[in-house]
Formats: structure tokens, sequence, C-alpha cells
């Protein structure tokens, strides 16, 4: 189902396909996470203790309310204009043959890249619902006397695939539909709808969490 993690690949695939791309890693490098500290145990640890829970939530509430407010800002700073769009890096070497300016742009796109690649990861791994999501599902399929570990693994490996599949697929997707999207009023909508969705998915993590 959409939530955080798809809502920000949106949102970056329709700046640069690099961005919705990298975000994409990103989001698979926190499932990557999450998966490990289930195999291991250490997302029991966690669960287990109150403290550190609560910890996580509020990291991921606020990491939540951060991206939100940041896009709703952006639309106070300019109202009926489209998202500025990150232009992809020049393929072919070109940085190295037309000089200074596609440097500067190529350098621009890293920045860029990894800051999209740093978005997705804290979205899915400050997700607080992540450690009890895997902990409660995963048991479920490791047959009576199986060993726990490898097949724990197994199991991790498939999500993080289809992780792996899902979320570049959605950032690919978006990116092909880009001309109609980044239109100022659809591009608009998009941004509103997003930043509002992460704010309210971080109210819900607080209330439940509270709760």
């Amino acid at each position: 189902m959409p939530g955080a993690d798809f809502a920000v690949v949106v949102r970056n695939a329709l700046r640069a396909r690099s961005a919705g791309l990298a975000t994409a890693a990103g989001v698979v490098g926190g499932l990557v996470l999450h998966t490990l500290l289930a195999a291991f145990g250490l997302a029991a640890l966690l669960t287990a203790s109150p403290v550190a829970y609560a910890v996580l939530t509020w990291m991921g509430a606020c990491y939540l309310f951060y991206l939100g407010s940041r896009m709703l800002a952006e639309l106070r700073s300019r109202p009926g204009t489209p998202a500025p769009v990150i232009p992809d890096a020049p393929r072919g070497g070109g940085a190295a043959r037309t000089g200074d300016v596609d440097l500067r742009r190529a350098t621009d796109v890293a920045v860029h890249v990894a800051a999209s690649l740093r978005q997705g990861f804290l979205t899915n791994a400050t997700n607080p619902k992540a450690p009890v999501l895997f902990l409660s599902l995963l048991p479920q399929f490791i047959p009576a006397g199986a060993a726990v570990l490898p097949r724990t693994l197994e199991l991790c490996a498939i999500i993080v695939l289809c992780g792996t599949l899902w979320f570049p697929t959605v950032a690919l997707a978006v990116d092909r539909a880009g001309p109609l999207l980044r239109r100022p009023g659809a591009s608009f909508a998009i941004t509103a709808v997003t930043g509002t969705a992460l704010l309210v998915l971080g109210l819900f993590i607080v209330v439940d969490g509270v709760l």
C-alpha cells in the first residue's frame, strides 16, 4: 500500500529520474536494515524496550513532519509554479567535453542524488512499524524445526528483492509521465497532497505510539 516511502519516491522522481531512483535505492537500503535487524533478533530487543520504541517512533514522526513541512513551504514560496526540475547528468563523458558548465551541473546532480538517497533511507529506516511488521510476519513462514536464521535471511532477501523491483519501477513510471505530471497545476497538486500525506502519516505514528 502507498505510504511514506511511496510518497517520497514519487515526489523526488518528479524532480529528476536520477533523484527518484536514488530515493528508491535509499528505501531499499532501509529495508535491508530492517530485515537484518529482524533476522538477527535486534528488532525483538527494540520492540521489547518501550523507551527504544518510543525514541524510534518520535524520530520517524519528526522526520515525516520535516519532509512534509518542507514540501508545503515550497508551495508557499512558489505558488502556481511547477516543482524545480533537476537536470540529469550528461551522458557519455559530456562534462569532460563541454567544460565547466556541465561539470557544475554534474556536481549539482550528485548533491541532489545524495540528498534523495538519504531521504529514502531515513524515511524507511525511521519507520517504527517496520520492526513490528517483520517480527510478526516472518515467523509465520518458518516451518517448525527449520533452521531459523537461514530461513529468515531467505525471507528477508525476498522482501528486499520486491522492494528493489517495485520502488525503481515507481520512479521510472513517474519520470515517464513527467511531461504531464510536471505541469504547474499537476505539480502543485501532487506536492500539496504528498506534503499533507506525510504530515498525516507522521501524526498517525505519534497518535498510535501514544495510545
